[in-house]
């Protein structure tokens, strides 16, 4: 393998015992394992996961969800021992056969989704749109259309969910007005003696952010009954977004730790003299006699291409033998190389880590102008 991925359950555990810590015992966590668990490895984390004590799962699709119960099932988390999994993004008539088989529980928020589920005795998750404006039904005579077609054809309501579009931002007015909104669709619930068994909000962000509190989401979910949970996915991977406005310390960082440390190895070691360049369009022109490690890996495996640099703009770097590497010149699809000359004893063969301790997947993302997510589901080892 040119590269590969080494996954840490001890801190995976260890980050989700943090985020139960702090949302409390009042409150569930659903550990979110979609788009391959982050880039981790869905099948392994999923069973770490349900070790750590994680009572839901959250998948984006049917197909994932297979993977992720038939993954449990190897485990031996079998019946009433394994996680519910939550198919969160929706789902098409032909994914009805996976959700039954699997015991998957899905989302929905349209009368024609649970025409679909019609004659499974399915139970469901309603999801409603508070100011997201991606999925979900709006409360109101919308809600009352989903709730009246689950009557009609004997689809339970497991639970009821929104999602906030600004759970990054301390104090955010937006959030606070999604709630007030999130309030009116349980009322209306209530008032029609519905009693879901759970109801969730939130995020890693919602979570790790000082301003916001669990106890408005504890207490809603007590006037119909149910039990609170949220949705934390990023966390769990040691890694959370900064918090815009915040006056306190967040809730997660610094306790959360990375679990993922991506490798490879050096595949030669050659000397550079002062004028030569390095790269393609000769970027970069070494300054004096450099010692360069190459890496049989590129932006093809994730590894970003913004990360490249020049001798007027410095780039990312990896680590050897514990020591920052700076990555010399651009990034090519396979290939890159790295500036050894301060590091003794470098030889084809040493271990390098691209994303782990001592280079981050906010190390990555910082140059390249995006997220930690994007990074993390990004790399493609092999």
């Amino acid at each position: 393998m040119n590269s590969w991925i080494e996954i840490s359950e001890e801190r995976l555990a260890g980050n989700f015992r943090v985020v139960a810590a702090a949302v409390g015992a009042q409150t569930d966590v659903l550990a979110v394992v979609k788009a391959d668990a982050y880039g981790h490895g869905a099948e392994v984390c999923c069973v770490a996961l349900a070790r750590a004590g994680a009572k839901w799962l959250g998948v984006a699709c049917a197909s994932e969800g297979a993977q992720v119960r038939l993954a449990l099932n190897a485990a031996g988390f079998v019946a009433e021992d394994a996680p519910k999994i939550l198919v969160m993004c929706g789902f098409m008539p032909e994914d009805v056969s996976a959700i039954v088989k699997y015991g998957l529980t899905p989302v929905v928020w349209t009368a024609e989704q649970v025409g679909w589920l019609a004659g499974t005795g399915a139970g469901v998750h309603v999801e409603v749109e508070t100011g997201m404006g991606r999925q979900g039904v709006r409360p109101g005579a919308a809600l009352d259309e989903v709730l009246d077609a689950m009557g009609e054809v004997g689809i339970g309501l497991d639970g009821m969910l929104t999602h906030f579009c600004a759970a990054e931002v301390a104090c955010s007015e937006r959030t606070q007005a999604q709630e007030r909104r999130f309030e009116v669709a349980i009322a209306q619930v209530r008032e029609r003696g519905l009693t879901p068994k759970w109801v969730h909000a939130g995020s890693s962000s919602s979570v790790d952010n000082p301003a916001q509190s669990s106890p408005w989401l504890v207490e809603l979910a007590k006037t119909v009954g149910a039990r609170a949970m949220v949705r934390c996915g990023i966390a769990l991977y040691g890694y959370c977004l900064p918090i815009e406005g915040a006056n306190d310390g967040p809730k997660l960082r610094p306790a959360v730790k990375p679990v993922m440390t991506w490798k490879t190895r050096v595949v030669d070691v050659r000397e550079v003299l002062a004028g030569e360049t390095v790269g393609y369009n000769a970027t970069y022109t070494a300054q004096g006699p450099m010692r360069l490690a190459l890496l049989p890996v590129g932006y093809s495996d994730g590894l970003r291409r913004e990360l490249s640099s020049t001798n007027a703009k410095p780039g990312g770097w990896v680590m050897i033998v514990d020591k920052r590497a700076a990555i010399v010149g651009r990034i090519s699809m396979n290939l890159t190389m790295v500036d050894v000359s301060a590091i003794d004893g470098v030889h084809v063969g040493n271990e390098v880590v691209l994303l782990g301790d001592g280079v981050t997947a906010d190390d990555h993302a910082r140059p390249a102008g995006t997220i930690s997510y994007e990074i993390l589901c990004g790399v493609r080892a092999g």
